[in-house]
């Protein structure tokens, strides 16, 4: 089982495992929201749930345009992760490592989104069936076979933070195009 998740193996299955995710997302997001959009307001405060409804209120396309434009970032950083693991400093590490912990943390915030909504949101399903296996089973991989360490872990998590304006441009430019 070793030569089939070894850690190039885990790297080049990232992007497979966000569109798992985001296909998720896009099949439900739309109806999801035309149906709890008063849950949202009868749980939320009214602040919070004005700018969550204006974040997700888009079509099943445009929210499927905006999956595209991140998933352009998730192919580039797995590219340069494999580089990395082939030719050592022509790839990069850096930008996959601060990705993948968006998307493991990405998931509990759809987990909590289900618990403070009581209800199943979109995303919730994968991101405990896929993404927390999977992201475990990579940073395990990666740590252990000494791709990363447990600083570039911590030296990558406050560069998280730089994945909010695009994942905001992305929902923008899926509003726009379509």
């Amino acid at each position: 089982m070793e030569q089939w998740l070894n850690v190039q193996t885990l790297i080049w299955l990232f992007p497979i495992m966000f569109i798992l995710h985001d296909f998720e997302e896009i099949i439900m997001v739309e109806r999801w929201m035309e149906r709890n959009s008063t849950l949202i307001y009868d749980i939320l405060p009214k602040k919070i749930a004005d700018r969550v409804i204006k974040q997700f209120s888009m079509s099943t396309a445009q929210f499927a345009v905006a999956v595209l434009v991140i998933f352009l970032f998730v192919s580039i950083a797995t590219v340069m992760a494999n580089q990395y693991m082939i030719q050592g400093l022509h790839g990069n590490i850096y930008i996959f490592t601060i990705i993948t912990l968006v998307f493991f943390l990405h998931a509990f915030t759809h987990i909590g989104q289900s618990i403070i909504l009581r209800s199943v949101t979109p995303g919730a399903f994968t991101s405990l069936i896929v993404i927390i296996p999977y992201s475990l089973v990579l940073f395990q991989s990666l740590l252990v076979n000494e791709v990363i360490t447990w600083k570039i872990i911590f030296l990558c998590l406050p560069f998280c933070l730089l994945i909010i304006p695009v994942a905001l441009l992305a929902h923008w430019i899926g509003k726009k195009v379509v």
